[in-house]
């Protein structure tokens, strides 16, 4: 493949990717049944101050960016895409959804909504143009403490889901699957979205993904 067609591949499953992400975090937004961690913090939030949970996910993907400056991390194009894009397609796709009422409705949707993660988890990661903002987070704490990345993302996911609970976000069986299914779900689409090496390197800032890292947003 060539280096422009390769680059073009790599571009288009990025914001494929973070598109369906958004998407997927709407439909476990609206099957009510529990969402993924970082979504409940946004989720409670959003309860807090009036603002949409698709401008919350942008608002927070912005301030833990900046966190990456004291880790002395640099974003790829896919880690600042990612604070936009997750929140914009996340209300699109709120905007267009009919309510579901009944649990016949909602079960369906949150079994997409946990599929669809997985594999939007794994077309924007393959595409190699740097991790997001939250996955960035951990894997630089895991750099400068040396602790493991496990010990790192565990901490984390539990503080933001803890905070998110008490801010009025949404834990449920949902939030369970998401936590037992969301490892082998990536690792497996990684794998169908994996790109052959490029005949050239390119010149957009990327992020290796660290080995045993499932990188989510």
């Amino acid at each position: 493949m060539s280096t422009s067609g390769h680059i073009g591949r790599r571009l288009v499953q990025l914001y494929v990717g973070l598109t369906l992400y958004g998407v997927s975090s709407a439909l476990l937004v609206a099957s009510g049944l529990g969402l993924e961690p970082w979504g409940v913090l946004h989720q409670g939030l959003a309860r807090r101050t009036g603002l949409s949970i698709g401008e919350v996910s942008i608002v927070v993907g912005a301030a833990v960016l900046l966190l990456w400056i004291p880790l002395r991390l640099r974003p790829g194009l896919g880690t600042v895409s990612n604070v936009f894009l997750i929140g914009l397609a996340l209300d699109g796709t709120l905007a267009l959804l009919p309510p579901a009422h009944s649990l016949l409705a909602r079960v369906p949707l949150m079994l997409a909504g946990v599929l669809l993660n997985g594999a939007a988890t794994g077309l924007y990661i393959a595409a190699r143009f740097g991790p997001g903002p939250r996955d960035g987070l951990m894997t630089g704490l895991h750099q400068r403490t040396g602790r493991s990345i496990r010990l790192m993302r565990t901490i984390i996911e539990v503080t933001v889901v803890a905070t998110g609970f008490v801010l009025g976000g949404t834990i449920g069986v949902g939030t369970v699957l998401y936590a037992l299914s969301i490892g082998p779900l990536a690792q497996f689409f990684l794998r169908v979205f994996a790109l052959p090496p490029a005949s050239s390197s390119s010149t957009i800032v990327a992020e290796r993904t660290p080995r045993g890292a499932i990188l989510r947003r």
